[in-house]
């Protein structure tokens, strides 16, 4: 899978694509991350990019010449290598909030430009020449679009075929479609690993008891009662929840 990011500040970057499962999918040749500086585009001998708005109001906001500009050369970047111009992806405080949903329909392109944003924003007409996938990773404010590049990016590749150790693991993620119960997106359950006591508090014993069919059921129903507890609003019991899991 290819990233192409665009962005202002490329060095961001440089240390988390070094890093972790990143850095060796990477080296597998399963990930493939460009780093493309929006300030190449700029018209200006100054390498400008922002400008203030029309009609005044605080800050600046990033010209629509060297963003479109911008991304259209990237996408264009495709045709001799037979790569596909990509889906553009755009972090924006007013985008449809990222859940794992979204990740698996992003972890389904063979190709993702992320366009990460700063000052006060973008020119309206980026959004209107460009008709971007706007996503928000939640409803603050960050002083750029890098950090929440970098959460998607993290969250798409862990669904990318090799890139994990264990090809379970993903599937028992909270949220996953894997981890539900017949339409339920619950919350992992809880792990533990050695010692077996540890200040007073003990392992639970099914954990230990080698009996997988109880592990397993053990373990649907823990997901189900910590969703229930922490995240309710991901709930729909009408769904075939047991009424053990219930209880």
């Amino acid at each position: 899978m290819r990233f192409d990011i665009l962005t202002l500040f490329p060095a961001i970057f440089d240390g988390y694509l070094g890093q972790s499962l990143l850095k060796k999918g990477i080296d597998a040749g399963l990930i493939s991350v460009q780093l493309h500086d929006i300030r190449r585009w700029s018209r200006d001998k100054h390498h400008k990019v922002d400008d203030r708005p029309f009609g005044g109001g605080p800050g600046m906001i990033l010209q629509v010449e060297p963003v479109v500009e911008c991304v259209e050369a990237v996408q264009q970047l495709a045709q001799p290598q037979g790569l596909q111009p990509g889906h553009l992806v755009m972090l924006s405080p007013r985008g449809r909030t990222l859940n794992q949903k979204i990740v698996e329909e992003l972890a389904a392109k063979p190709r993702l430009l992320v366009l990460c944003g700063r000052y006060e924003g973008f020119d309206e007409r980026v959004f209107d020449i460009l008709q971007p996938d706007e996503i928000s990773i939640g409803d603050y404010v960050l002083n750029g679009g890098e950090v929440a590049a970098m959460a998607v990016i993290d969250a798409v590749i862990r669904l990318i075929p090799g890139v994990l150790g264990d090809e379970e693991s993903s599937q028992h993620d909270s949220f996953s479609r894997s981890n539900s119960s017949s339409g339920n997106r619950l919350l992992e359950f809880p792990q533990y690993s050695r010692p077996r006591e540890f200040r007073g508090h003990e392992v639970p014993e099914v954990l230990i008891s080698g009996n997988h069919e109880q592990i397993a059921r053990w373990r649907r129903e823990q997901s189900y009662l910590s969703t229930r507890k922490r995240r309710a609003d991901l709930l729909d019991d009408s769904k075939h929840i047991s009424k053990d899991e219930k209880d």
